[in-house]
């Protein structure tokens, strides 16, 4: 499967590099039950009248703790793949904020901070996109379904990574036949209150650094203890979030 997933991709125009960096996040999406970020999206690629593979993502401001990038024209995936490659090649000293412009689509967002993890750094993102959630009482749709992701890096090399998309369904569902419009409402039903909070902080905090309609924000940073194997042994078995 790989292999036609990479076949589709390059003959989209995308080098041997940008297709695998695609293929995996999409074949990673399938395997954790997230089909709205995966295989579809080839599809829904094929179908774009402005794809630009020989774009790329630029890192315009680069401070201790701070960077800012741009997509110029890149896929969100390529531009949050290039972000993940510079944390780890140089990783802060204690802690830095990324936010990125133009950055769409971003996917699932726990592949991205599951490779900080992974390495052992902690990775906290989050991504906007145009307005589709609206408050829990009605008017016009106010923010976007505006996931959240947490990974956390273990000793035992299985780190714990939390996403959640704060709508009842993602865009990615709708492109995938999973899900109606009318899907798309803040989740938790009686109590969506708590996630439109959330959809709406996590927006505004965004659209603060002047990133558009596609931002993007990356929280890395070093972690001082490790609390993720003291979590499982309290669990007892159960799954944790981001386990298969």
């Amino acid at each position: 499967m790989e292999g036609d997933v990479l076949a589709r991709i390059r003959r989209l125009g995308f080098g041997e590099a940008q297709a695998t960096v695609l293929a995996d996040h999409f074949l990673d999406a399938e395997a954790r039950g997230k089909p709205g970020h995966g295989l579809s999206r080839v599809a829904w690629l094929e179908g774009l009248p402005d794809l630009q593979p020989a774009a790329e993502p630029a890192r315009v401001m680069s401070e201790p703790g701070f960077e800012r990038w741009e997509g110029r024209g890149a896929l969100g995936y390529l531009t949050l793949a290039a972000i993940v490659d510079a944390q780890l090649a140089h990783p802060p000293e204690q802690a830095r904020v990324v936010v990125a412009a133009d950055c769409f689509p971003t996917g699932m967002l726990g592949h991205w901070v599951r490779r900080l993890a992974e390495a052992g750094l902690v990775g906290v993102l989050t991504a906007t996109s145009p307005a589709r959630l609206a408050h829990p009482d009605g008017g016009p749709a106010l923010a976007g379904t505006n996931p959240l992701a947490i990974a956390v890096p273990s000793s035992d090399g299985r780190p714990l990574v939390a996403d959640v998309s704060m709508g009842k369904a993602t865009y990615g569902d709708l492109l995938a036949g999973r899900a109606e419009e009318s899907d798309l409402v803040p989740f938790g039903g009686d109590q969506a209150h708590k996630a439109f909070a959330l959809a709406l902080g996590l927006q505004a905090l965004v659209d603060a650094f002047g990133v558009g309609t596609y931002g993007a924000l990356l929280l890395v940073a070093r972690p001082e203890a490790d609390p993720v194997p003291a979590l499982r042994a309290l669990a007892a078995g159960r799954r944790l979030p981001g386990d298969r």
